[in-house]
């Protein structure tokens, strides 16, 4: 099947099953859905460029103990 009938095909559908009253509710739910994982995903994707930031400042230190005397 090609793409541009999938969506039409799909809201006929929901139209359909749910009704044209709860549609736009259905419509708002998803949309508070995929918002909702998108920020979860920015937020996973901030705390793994912090802990690589803060593994690459631990490891490009040198603690007291490990440094060579002059």
């Amino acid at each position: 099947m090609r793409p541009e009938f999938l969506i039409p095909l799909i809201l006929i559908f929901g139209l359909l099953i749910m009704g044209p009253r709860k549609l736009p509710e259905m419509g708002s739910a998803i949309g508070k859905t995929i918002k909702e994982f998108q920020k979860g995903m920015r937020e996973v994707k901030e705390d793994q460029a912090a802990a690589e930031t803060k593994q690459i400042a631990a490891s490009t230190t040198t603690p007291a103990s490990e440094a060579k005397p002059e």
